[in-house]
């Protein structure tokens, strides 16, 4: 399945990636952006905050968004 990831940390970027049936939004969070941190992120799907466990489907817009900015005071 196709999915459209949104990743706004550092500069920001959107593309679609593939993805296969069943992902949840933890798996995808893990797959490219790293070590799981729930907490230090505002994590959407189709622009509804998402929990981890909820699974993507095809056409779903996924969003990373950190909550603490590197170094903002």
């Amino acid at each position: 399945m196709k999915v459209l990831l949104i990743s706004n940390d550092a500069g920001g970027y959107a593309h679609h990636v593939e993805a296969p049936e069943n992902t949840t939004v933890q798996q995808m969070f893990e797959r490219h952006v790293g070590r799981f941190h729930a907490d230090s992120y505002l994590i959407r799907v189709n622009r509804q905050p998402a929990p981890a466990d909820q699974v993507l489907r095809d056409g779903d817009r996924v969003s990373f968004t950190p909550l603490k900015i590197e170094g903002a005071v």
